[in-house]
């Protein structure tokens, strides 16, 4: 049999690393990787054992089995020949190796894997996969007593996943290969982490040119797919733009900071996320009183207005390196922590915390045991329950619709919030919020959700809406009429 790889696919089988993400833009030779990766790993090894995952199964047997480059395709001679059997969604071989095609469609599914050895995991598109499915799924990859032919020796057991960005798993997969290291680099990672060694190879169509012969019209398509930020992740392979994000007004330029001295009389006030499993979230705001010249993160200056919010300081409670794992701190612990984060001399006019916070089941609410660590260290804090409003109803605007409007800011696009760039957990999280597919009005809640939920509890604290056009009239009940609308013209 003879595969045909090119150079950054070639890169990804022989690499020394042990956990490698391959991919980025659309059009690299992701799935034929996989393929290729599985069928020769399976024939130099005698007993392998191959799991190939995705999330969905009709995309597995898509992708993978039929059509002209699957499966079947492939080994077809082979078959013929009595090398192989394909049965059902198992591949085996003649020497007692076997690819087993999976997927896992909800997280409970992963459990019926925890059995598995396996020695070689793949997963296409890994943004697909929540992180505790992936954390579980790794978890099974071992090998035991298996005899290893020289040319492979190291280098297993072994991960190999692929993705494009975007989708539910997109924060924790960028966190993991993308941001922490440069691209190609091979990191040891510690044991919490896994313990493998760590590699992201980015491809893009260029590096793929039997994509550009088989269809050499696939480049159009791309560009022709109606959203630039469709066309920004899947052409160039960009982790930092994700479609079908829950805040799709999210700018970087226009939402990030350089940090400044905020003014002694800007009103100051701090929102809250409680959270042991999953993080935390506390957020110290000011309020601009004047309309203020600041720089961006990229240094350029930006005019925020009054009323703006600036997010100035977070405390996110969750494990280094473990993106949606909390610290589990007690309640005490975490309001000594706020005490310790705020000066003495910084004077909150207010502070509101989840609801959820202030429940009592036959003892104090998390709200009291906050207060009383923070009495210990001869400090008074002291929370109201947040609105906990999610979606606006009847016309009012509130919760995530409070959110959205201060990102899109005022009739001259100045932005209504903005963050510091020290606010780093924010930063990660909110720009890669999705909608729930049963509520696309609300955010995924499989996702990093909670500075999300800090952000609203504090946007909820200060309703804000957007001045009508210069010139507009209002109406009586409501709504305002056009300065250029004729007379006698209908409007409301």
């Amino acid at each position: 049999m003879q595969f045909q790889l090119h150079p950054k696919q070639g890169l990804a089988i022989q690499s020394a690393a042990t956990e490698i993400l391959y991919g980025g833009a659309a059009g690299g030779g992701k799935s034929h990787l996989m393929r290729v990766a599985a069928l020769s790993w399976c024939a130099a090894i005698p007993g392998l054992q191959v799991y190939l995952f995705r999330r969905v199964f009709d995309d597995l047997i898509k992708n993978h089995i039929e059509g002209p480059k699957g499966f079947r395709a492939m080994l077809a001679e082979w078959e013929n020949a009595g090398f192989v059997k394909i049965v059902d969604e198992e591949i085996r071989f003649w020497n007692g190796s076997k690819i087993f095609l999976c997927h896992c469609k909800d997280e409970k599914h992963v459990y019926k894997y925890f059995g598995a050895e396996m020695h070689v995991l793949l997963i296409d598109e890994l943004t697909h996969f929540t992180d505790k499915m992936y954390r579980l799924l790794r978890s099974r990859v071992r090998m035991v007593g298996m005899k290893i032919p020289e040319e492979w020796r190291g280098m297993f057991p072994r991960i190999l996943c692929s993705s494009n960005p975007g989708n539910v798993g997109h924060q924790f997969v960028k966190q993991m290969f993308i941001v922490e290291a440069e691209p190609f680099a091979v990191r040891q990672m510690e044991d919490e982490e896994g313990g493998m060694r760590r590699q992201f190879v980015p491809s893009r169509l260029e590096d793929n040119p039997s994509m550009q012969e088989d269809d050499p019209s696939y480049e159009k398509k791309l560009a022709g797919l109606g959203s630039d930020a469709l066309v920004k992740a899947l052409r160039n392979g960009d982790w930092d733009v994700v479609e079908g994000a829950f805040f799709d007004c999210w700018d970087r330029d226009k939402h990030v900071v350089r940090p400044f001295e905020i003014p002694a009389h800007w009103t100051r006030f701090q929102s809250g996320d409680w959270g042991s499993a999953k993080p935390f979230s506390f957020g110290w705001w000011a309020v601009a009183s004047d309309d203020t010249e600041v720089e961006n993160v990229n240094s350029h200056k930006l005019t925020i207005p009054r009323g703006c919010l600036v997010r100035y300081r977070e405390w996110y409670g969750m494990k280094p390196k473990q993106p949606n794992v909390g610290l589990k701190l007690t309640a005490e612990e975490v309001g000594r922590g706020l005490v310790e984060r705020e000066p003495a001399t910084e004077a909150l006019v207010y502070r509101v915390l989840d609801p959820s916070a202030f429940s009592e089941n036959g003892g104090p609410s998390l709200e009291e045991r906050i207060a009383n660590g923070a009495r210990e260290t001869k400090r008074t804090i002291c929370f109201n329950p947040a609105d906990n409003t999610r979606v606006a109803s009847r016309g009012a605007l509130a919760g995530w619709d409070q959110v959205r409007a201060r990102m899109k800011g005022d009739g001259d696009g100045r932005p209504m919030m903005v963050f510091f760039s020290n606010c780093l957990d924010s930063i990660r999280t909110i720009p890669a919020l999705m909608h729930d597919s049963a509520r696309p009005e609300d955010v995924d809640t499989d996702g990093e959700d909670h500075a999300a939920d800090d952000v609203r509890y504090g946007c909820n604290s200060r309703p804000w809406v957007a001045p009508p056009p210069q010139g507009d009239k209002p109406l009586k009940g409501g709504g305002y009429k056009p300065a250029n609308q004729e007379e006698g013209d209908s409007w409301r």
